[in-house]
């Protein structure tokens, strides 16, 4: 909104509709998330392709067909493990890329055992940039520690999402963990074509749009955990309407009854 004056001493203001360009910088943010990802993937790629190129010239075709197995192995349990337990498949995508990217940091990405969110999603963009803001940043918190881990975890209350991403990075002083959301604050420094400091603000903001709350605290054990809580998050169940009763089987049904 903006204020401008008037020559004969009144004043003229403009609302601007703020909707559509929030919307376009939500899912903005989730394709700069899944192409990260993907670019991971393809670099991970790259190296195994060229391990198994080296243990095919060395004609280790034992060792190259075990090397293939483990890895498609590997894979498959991560997506199998993700699809399981989340049903929205743009959510389960995100993290199943986020999981590649964070094998590529040596960080160890875990989807919490009880985790169980169905497919009926509200609004699945904005908890796919949630989601993306929250583990990126622990991802960087962990960045270079020892035993690094990330682990997410998402239930639903009813109609309402609680999501936890918890780390094992240093944690966030407590004279910090409501500064941390405040656009523009971070305790990295800016790079040069842009700034730092607008994921989290994000977060929080998406949340208390829905009527929710995004906050941090200690996590189990050291590290932070983030914790969002989205109300009326899920679609209502749809009822299935019962079959009408076919006509030869209530003639008989109303027989017996006589």
């Amino acid at each position: 909104a903006n204020r401008m004056p008037t020559g004969d001493g009144g004043a003229v203001a403009t609302l601007r509709d703020r909707t559509e360009l929030e919307q376009l910088g939500r899912e903005l943010d989730s394709t700069r998330g899944l192409i990260d990802a993907l670019r991971a993937q393809d670099h991970e790629h790259a190296n195994r392709m060229h391990t198994l190129l080296g243990l095919l010239e060395l004609e280790m075709y034992d060792d190259a067909m075990e090397f293939v197995g483990e890895v498609v192995g590997d894979h498959r349990a991560t997506a199998e493990q993700v699809a399981e337990r989340i049903r929205d498949p743009l959510l389960a995508a995100l993290l199943v890329g986020k999981a590649t990217v964070a094998a590529e940091r040596g960080v160890a990405l875990w989807v919490s055992e009880h985790t169980r969110l169905p497919d009926r999603l509200v609004d699945p963009r904005g908890l796919v940039t949630v989601v993306g803001n929250l583990v990126d940043n622990a991802l960087d918190a962990v960045a270079g520690t020892p035993h690094a881990r990330v682990e997410v975890e998402l239930r639903t209350e009813g109609r309402t999402v609680v999501l936890g991403v918890r780390d094992t990075g240093p944690g966030v002083p407590e004279g910090q963990r409501e500064l941390i959301f405040t656009e523009g604050w971070s305790t990295k420094k800016p790079p040069a074509h842009g700034k730092r400091g607008i994921g989290l603000s994000l977060v929080r903001r998406l949340a208390e749009r829905q009527g929710g709350s995004a906050t941090v605290g200690p996590a189990a054990g050291g590290g932070a955990e983030f914790t969002v809580v989205l109300p009326e998050a899920l679609a209502e169940r749809e009822l299935v309407p019962a079959a009408p009763e076919e006509p030869a089987e209530a003639a008989v049904a109303e027989e017996e009854a006589r």
